[in-house]
């Protein structure tokens, strides 16, 4: 028990600083794009670092609903894309974006606490936080 109000205070407490000041309607605006995963932190503080990702996410939003799919970039620029992809909607609540996901095998809530110009955060139900950023495409010092 203890150990839960320990992580429910470290959860409120990093929704309150990293959303801090940052609108979620702007949010909404930033979230579109392709995105590279860069690291996850768990729930218990722990992190997974990722030096080399061979796909990216891509996210679309047309208002208040969105498409994720994860592709994978290709050195023309061009990406290569299968027909799966994670529909889902944005709702605004207690000053913070919502994705609510929905599948025919389950549905979900993420959480973003940051989405700016280059830089996405986002929270799941499981309390990680995964952060991205802007894909850029391909540079010489810089490989799928």
């Amino acid at each position: 028990m203890h150990r839960l109000i320990k992580f429910s205070s470290f959860l409120l407490l990093v929704l309150l600083l990293l959303s801090c000041g940052q609108d979620p309607a702007n949010q909404k605006a930033k979230l579109g794009g392709y995105w590279v995963i860069e690291k996850v932190e768990m729930p218990d503080g722990t992190e997974k670092l990722f030096q080399l990702s061979t796909t990216i996410d891509f996210i679309e939003v047309t208002g208040d609903s969105g498409v994720r799919k994860k592709v994978q970039p290709k050195l023309d620029g061009n990406f290569l894309a299968n027909d799966a992809a994670e529909k889902f909607l944005l709702n605004i609540e207690n000053d913070s974006l919502h994705m609510y996901y929905k599948t025919p095998f389950d549905s979900w809530k993420e959480t973003v606490l940051q989405a700016r110009d280059s830089v996405l955060v986002v929270l799941n139900r499981d309390g990680k936080i995964y952060s991205y950023r802007k894909f850029a495409g391909f540079s010489a010092s810089e490989t799928p």
